[in-house]
């Protein structure tokens, strides 16, 4: 292909509050910086801003109060994938999922160990906690602990706080409400550059009131998100629990490999989970080497449109779009 046949181009979820970020990402793809410093330096700027409570410390505390961070980065030239999990005292996830995948040979490394080769890389250990954070925490403890992610334990999860212990019996398995529109979310940005290079990222504190350890879909390489510069890109947003299962990001690269136009990779995507898990809530935007993209996501109550933002050469500024759920 030749050198000048792509447009540079940003896609990612969100609305208005999204908009610093954007301006970060664009400035370094256009000063000449890589897609993977795009991907990073947008996603970093999401974290330092706590995009939406949902990103970044001071949110989404777990069962004992705490906030960490998930976060990814993954380069479509060479495949290589950087992740952390339940990391903790250390704000710039994805500087150090980055850190993963350029000092090691690994792709992902979790809890205490992923903040203690965080710290032996330089960034900075800090409080992740802030008052907002501990007033989430304490009301949810006045609150009896509800809701909780717990099931087959006694004393009765709908009703007590823990400690939990096993029941003896498990019960028949019910199709759980999903969490919330307002519990979790995720920023995944999407890049591609005018030589054709890809790349995507992520970063999230995950589900607020999320048992100790847990680690949702944002930093797993095909759910959270994907990139092959042979392909295209693309992140998912919503309940990681559930959508890790059918790996959505990976599905709609694939699919558009295949020849599908990004809309209909989402589409697609999103419509294998629903088939499972019909009130799952979630969205995925998809963009193929040619600055083509689109978006999809579930229709559930809370969650009737879903907002993202495109930036490339045609505007002057970053394009909030959005798309009707189905």
């Amino acid at each position: 292909m030749k050198l000048n046949s792509y447009e540079p181009f940003l896609l990612s979820p969100g609305g208005n509050s999204y908009l610093m970020l954007y301006n970060v990402a664009w400035d370094a793809l256009q000063s000449g910086g890589s897609v993977l410093d795009a991907v990073e330096k947008g996603c970093a700027r999401c974290e330092t801003e706590q995009c939406d409570g949902s990103v970044g410390y001071g949110g989404s505390p777990d069962e004992t109060g705490e906030t960490t961070l998930d976060a990814m980065i993954m380069n479509g030239d060479t495949m290589e994938v950087g992740a952390v999990g339940d990391l903790k005292r250390i704000k710039n996830a994805v500087g150090v999922a980055r850190a993963v995948m350029e000092y090691t040979s690994h792709t992902m490394l979790v809890g205490e160990s992923a903040s203690l080769f965080a710290e032996n890389m330089g960034f900075i250990a800090e409080d992740l906690t802030t008052n907002k954070s501990m007033n989430i925490f304490s009301q949810w403890l006045k609150g009896n602990c509800q809701p909780n992610y717990r099931k087959n334990v006694f004393p009765d999860p709908s009703q007590y706080c823990g400690p939990y212990k096993p029941r003896a019996t498990l019960q028949p398995n019910k199709m759980r409400r999903h969490a919330n529109t307002h519990s979790h979310d995720t920023i995944g940005m999407l890049a591609i550059d005018q030589d054709g290079h890809v790349a995507a990222g992520t970063s999230t504190n995950g589900l607020t009131h999320k048992v100790p350890g847990r680690v949702g879909d944002s930093p797993i390489v095909g759910a959270g998100a994907y990139a092959d510069s042979e392909a295209g890109a693309a992140a998912a947003t919503g309940d990681g629990d559930v959508m890790m299962r059918f790996l959505p990001s990976y599905l709609a690269v694939e699919l558009m490999r295949a020849g599908a136009d990004p809309s209909t990779a989402c589409k697609t995507a999103i419509s294998r989970i629903k088939r499972h898990y019909s009130e799952f809530f979630g969205a995925i935007i998809c963009a193929n080497t040619t600055g083509h993209y689109g978006a999809a996501c579930n229709k559930v109550p809370g969650l009737s449109q879903f907002r993202f933002m495109v930036a490339n050469t045609e505007s002057d500024a970053p394009l909030l779009k959005s798309v009707d759920c189905f």
